[in-house]
């Protein structure tokens, strides 16, 4: 896989390089991970020859990879499909068949070890970014779901296929996150029409954030990643801590509580003062994440 070069911004600086803090590279059969200057990382769904398509190791390996990150002070993710083609095709055809033998202990034992990763995906403390380009079908689209931004080449098609294969919309978080993205509605007729959606319609129904040049994708995830990477660490872990926790908050006065903890939190640390003293004094800021 060739990744573009990361470009920083000049204005801000950071004592992170591409070398994170207790960092071993797990051992990936389906995957690969690249660890980019800047704690930028990108992990690419490594299976081209059968369109990305996923298997019980994959989800496996969503949680190797999610626990081999977490405490390494890595700033931002970019997950995207190998190859040009497809980001994932959901669930390898060849992997489903063998389900139905499964009795109902084990067939559960199976579904909580794949939501289990992609759910420890989604909870990384850094923000992830996707990069879509062609179909992201079914386990793919719950994929792309899991991610906190979704960048769309205009090759990208989406489709929450599940019900064409006998399974229901409820599967891998994706009843929960797509009503929170698109309405339950527009949720309702995707779910079960299974009907793809094209890229533009994914952008109007803000289904992704935005629609990117396919030659241009991977230099926009990477730019995000860069700016996202220039801010206080602590400051980005605690915004996506509370825009996460407030997604399942049923109560204005609970949000208010999470908030005024992080901000609460945030004043312990160095950066916080590093970056006002920086704003006063007219120059960078130097955050340390600590």
């Amino acid at each position: 896989m060739s990744t573009p070069e990361l470009s920083t911004p000049e204005k801000s600086t950071t004592e992170e390089t591409s070398v994170l803090r207790n960092y071993t590279p797990p051992e990936l059969e389906t995957l690969s991970l690249e660890v980019l200057p800047g704690g930028v990382v990108v992990l690419s769904i490594d299976r081209p020859d059968r369109m990305n398509s996923m298997t019980i190791r994959m989800f496996e390996e969503f949680g190797i990879v999610a626990d081999a990150l977490r405490d390494t002070g890595a700033r931002a993710m970019i997950l995207r499909g190998a190859g040009e083609k497809v980001f994932c095709a959901g669930f390898d055809l060849d992997e489903v068949g063998v389900l139905p033998s499964y009795g109902i202990r084990e067939f559960l034992a199976f579904q909580e070890m794949a939501t289990g990763g992609i759910a420890a995906l989604r909870q990384s403390p850094f923000p992830i970014i996707a990069a879509i380009h062609g179909a992201a079908v079914g386990g793919g689209m719950a994929l792309a779901l899991a991610a906190d931004i979704r960048l769309a080449a205009p090759t990208a098609r989406f489709s929450a296929a599940f019900t064409r294969i006998g399974f229901s919309v409820g599967d891998l978080g994706t009843s929960w996150l797509l009503q929170r993205l698109i309405g339950p509605a527009r949720t309702a007729e995707l779910a079960f029409t299974a009907r793809m959606v094209e890229s533009d319609e994914a952008e109007r129904i803000g289904l992704v954030n935005r629609i990117v040049p396919s030659a241009d994708l991977m230099d926009e995830a990477l730019t995000i990643a860069g700016q996202i990477s220039a801010n206080s660490p602590g400051g980005v872990r605690m915004s996506k801590r509370a825009l996460h926790r407030n997604q399942e908050i049923g109560s204005y006065a609970a949000a208010l509580e999470l908030e005024n903890r992080g901000q609460a939190l945030l004043t312990r640390g160095s950066d916080m003062p590093e970056a006002l003293s920086a704003f006063k004094e007219k120059r960078a800021p130097v955050f340390t994440g600590r």
